[in-house]
């Protein structure tokens, strides 16, 4: 429990670690785009939403929240769909949700409509394409699969970087409307993603064997439960969960409110939109490059603990930040930070894979996301309150920073004390077992045809001791006829009596 896990896929399908997986990377390339860059994206058109509507800024606010709910929040309910129906379908009628609550909320009357639409409709949709996503990604990829995580989660990065200038340039020619519109349209290509996400085949068998595996599928399905809560039996999962959960309290804070850090220091708007730019670019490359480190034979089994160090990073990174009193200090902290902030974004799902396997992870995932979903929501807003009752950016960030190191901590303690390695599984012990009885005959078989060879010369060598005693023996003993013919001989010459030491007496 709490090991890594090794898998060869589902139905005994070995992960291809290439091939078609390549394809089902990029789809989860853009995937993650769509779902991690799409809320941020939506902030484009407050302003006009604001104008139209009449409210405030708390109020538009809350479309961005709703769907990092939706994306956080319906993860139980993505892992029964996909284990019901599978990855693709799911995907498929997710990214249909996703457009059409985009083209829906362009129509909207009222900013409850947006709410519903945009957060709830566009928020289901991206939530069920991004959890199955990562579930086909873990079966295509098993050797290479830290380096496919890091890969694709360098898609929100980059889809933010193209999102938010797309958002501004629709919104200056079509308005906020046409803009929803053409992003409605955009999302489709979630429907082309799911399409990408081809289930994996065994290979072909025998006839018997092919009956006897789709016996044993139905009894697997039959017995499969829609959420396994029996991932909370492993103490590897219950770590990681309390300490994700610690973690996304203070990881998201930095990027909300470093802009108006940058403002309240006296620096103008375009100048502070930059420090974003800087901290996103630099994530771009540290998501991949954290992926290859990841996948190095003698990181990999401990890849807990990078993922812990990366977590550390970004918290000390917050904690020096806070004390950042001009544009370059600034600079600087958003440079480190979007470092750490890589590192975490390609380990996190990364070691949870490691930690449950392709089986579990379904159900892990979605209840890891529900539980960080919480969190989501209180960070954001509680770091808000802070703000107001203190009026400094200081505090705020120190106290982001100080909930990720106790992430960390957390992990990284309760991990070594509380996680033994599992010891081997009754397979591998048989295999081991007939692994050594077979080098044992191997081993006595030589000793075997010699001492066997010793044994037909030695029996050899008595047989023919044996025969020429025989022949010794028959040469010794006299013939009785013979002998009989010599005394008759004798008798005749000497007349009646025999002479003898008994008669001459």
């Amino acid at each position: 429990m709490g090991g890594v896990a090794v898998d060869d896929g589902p139905s005994g399908v070995k992960a291809p670690d290439g091939g078609w997986g390549w394809a089902v990377l990029f789809g989860c390339f853009i995937i993650t785009g769509f779902s991690y860059a799409f809320p941020k994206a939506v902030s484009v058109f407050f302003k006009e939403l604001i104008r139209e509507f009449g409210v405030g800024y708390s109020d538009t606010a809350w479309i961005s929240s709703i769907l990092l709910a939706m994306l956080y929040g319906t993860g139980p309910l993505c892992s029964i769909l996909v284990n019901r129906f599978g990855c693709r379908p799911v995907m498929m009628v997710g990214g249909l949700f996703a457009s059409a609550g985009m083209i829906l909320a362009s129509t909207a009357t009222s900013i409850m409509h947006i709410y519903l639409c945009t957060g709830v409709i566009t928020g289901l949709g991206l939530a069920l394409n991004f959890q199955p996503s990562l579930i086909m990604l873990n079966r295509y990829f098993n050797e290479k699969r830290p380096l496919a995580n890091g890969l694709a989660a360098a898609g929100s990065p980059v889809a933010l970087c193209c999102l938010s200038p797309l958002g501004q340039v629709l919104q200056y020619k079509y308005g906020w409307r046409g803009g929803f519109l053409i992003l409605g349209g955009m999302l489709l290509n979630c429907c082309v993603c799911g399409a990408l996400m081809r289930p994996l085949v065994p290979p072909k068998k025998a006839e018997d064997e092919e009956k006897q595996d789709a016996a044993a599928v139905e009894k697997k399905k039959a017995k499969a439960k829609l959420l396994d809560f029996s991932v909370f039996k492993d103490r590897g999962f219950v770590i990681y969960t309390v300490a994700a959960s610690i973690m996304v309290l203070g990881l998201f804070v930095p990027p909300v409110f470093v802009v108006n850090y940058a403002k309240e220091l006296g620096n103008e708007d375009t100048k502070s939109a930059l420090l974003l730019t800087i901290l996103g670019f630099i994530d771009i490359f540290a998501r991949p490059t954290c992926g290859i480190i990841a996948g190095l034979k003698w990181v990999r089994p401990r890849c807990v603990y990078l993922f812990s160090f990366a977590m550390i990073f970004n918290g000390t990174t917050d904690l020096v930040g806070s004390m950042s009193n001009d544009y370059a200090s600034l600079v600087v902290f958003c440079i480190f930070f979007g470092v750490s902030y890589g590192m975490v974004g390609a380990l996190q799902f990364e070691v949870l894979m490691a930690i449950v396997g392709t089986e579990k992870f379904p159900s892990a995932i979605g209840l890891v996301l529900l539980l960080e979903a919480i969190a989501v929501l209180v960070g954001p807003p509680s770091a808000g309150r802070v703000l107001d009752a203190t009026k400094k950016y200081m505090f705020v960030f120190i106290i982001a920073g100080s909930e990720v190191v106790l992430s960390a901590i957390v992990l990284a303690v309760c991990n070594f004390f509380c996680i033994k390695k599992s010891p081997p599984a009754p397979e591998a012990k048989l295999e081991m077992a007939e692994a050594e009885t077979e080098m044992e005959q191997l081993n006595k078989l030589p000793e075997e045809v010699e001492h066997g060879a010793g044994e037909e010369e030695k029996g050899q060598r008595e047989e023919g001791d044996k025969e020429k005693e025989k022949e010794v023996e028959d040469s010794i003993q006299p013939d009785s006829t013979k002998v009989e013919d010599i005394v008759k001989d004798d008798a005749k010459k000497n007349g009646d009596v025999v002479t003898n030491p008994e008669t001459s007496l």
